[in-house]
């Protein structure tokens, strides 16, 4: 299929995307295509475990165009932001696709092709918006394989019940971590929670704006450097929220230094300072999703990929959105935006190309 522009991912940034390219002119089809992986609607917020509550998530912004309204806190975040998300692709008639999984997009002169594993599209641009779930890390130590207990990522969750009883280490200090240590220890026997560096906590009730900015500038900088991104929490820290707080206070959130191996039954630190476990949880994060792009050769010698906004610098006709600086939710919305506009512009300089797909 001849398209003008191909959306890769469903989620905020790639529902801002489509919104503003509707908005541009971009007509259904021939202007732009939606390409989503998942089965319903939702994005990476739809695989969430049952127990997280919307009320203990960060804020949902709204989408560009409606309202997320204030849904019961009580629900499972999982199915509230499903049904915002369906409402949304109803309510503009956005032409997403799914399942489609993308295996591939490549250089093919004048336009991408986007390959799935039975369809293809070729594009004049390419907006990529798949996210960080789909690559969980799982970080390696010595002794790993040996253990005889279990061993799941936070993309594994399902439920704090599964823990009853058991001595549980988690490891990891993004907000993740903290949220699944305060709902576990209710059941767990015990918990111990390592992380590489010492947390570092700000109070969410007097975060001023200015904080925020400086975190997303960091991370601006360095993917304009052509470096990965980085974590969200190494620029901004944790929120100190009521509930964290009665977590330090009772001890549950009482962060002990990395260990340095793994043995059959337990973790041991450098200094012979051993600790039984069950389970061992790596809320260790993830990597961005771009496998698929790699036959257009962009990571540079930083390990990451060059940018200039959400423009790729060594290929201008992709933008990647919900990406680096753009990874939050507001974030996203705007980088969407700022793609479509860039877009448009380049599309424009080339001439009318395919006339049919722009009003």
């Amino acid at each position: 299929m001849r398209t003008d522009v191909v959306v890769i991912g469903a989620g905020q940034a790639g529902l801002s995307a489509a919104y503003h390219l509707r908005r541009t002119g971009f007509r259904n089809g021939s202007g732009f295509v939606v390409l989503d992986h998942g089965k319903r609607a939702g994005g990476a917020w739809q695989y969430r475990w049952p127990s997280l509550r919307l009320g203990k998530v960060h804020r949902i912004h709204d989408l560009p165009g409606m309202a997320f309204g204030t849904p019961d806190p009580s629900r499972p975040a999982s199915d509230v932001v499903s049904e915002y998300f369906g409402r949304y692709e109803r309510v503009f008639d956005l032409p997403v696709q799914r399942p489609v999984d993308v295996l591939a997009v490549r250089d093919e002169g004048e336009r991408l092709l986007v390959e799935s594993a039975t369809d293809s599209w070729s594009a004049r641009a390419v907006i990529n918006a798949t996210g960080t779930w789909d690559r969980p890390f799982w970080p390696h130590y010595p002794g790993q394989e040996t253990f005889r207990g279990r061993q799941l990522h936070t993309a594994d969750f399902q439920s704090a019940e599964e823990f009853r009883g058991r001595q549980v280490v988690v490891v990891g200090g993004g907000a993740s971590a903290v949220q699944l240590l305060l709902e576990i220890a209710e059941f767990a026997s015990g918990t111990t929670w390592v992380t590489r560096r010492e947390p570092e906590w700000f109070d969410s009730e007097t975060l001023m704006p200015e904080h925020g900015r400086q975190s997303v500038a960091k991370v601006e900088r360095r993917v304009r450097a052509g470096l990965p991104p980085g974590s969200v929490v190494s620029v901004t820290g944790l929120a100190l929220t009521p509930e964290v707080r009665a977590g330090i206070d009772a001890g549950i959130l009482d962060r002990k230094p990395m260990f340095e191996r793994i043995t059959e039954d337990g973790i041991v630190w450098p200094d012979g300072t051993s600790r039984r476990a069950d389970v061992i949880l790596w809320a260790t994060g993830f990597r961005a999703a771009l496998d698929h792009l790699a036959p257009l050769h962009l990571r540079g010698q930083g390990g990451g990929i060059r940018m200039d906004g959400t423009r790729v610098v060594g290929e201008p006709r992709l933008h990647l959105v919900g990406y680096g600086p753009s990874a939050s939710t507001i974030g996203a919305n705007r980088a969407g935006r700022a793609a479509v506009t860039e877009i448009r512009k380049l599309l424009d300089s080339q001439g009318s190309g395919d006339a049919a797909g722009i009003d």
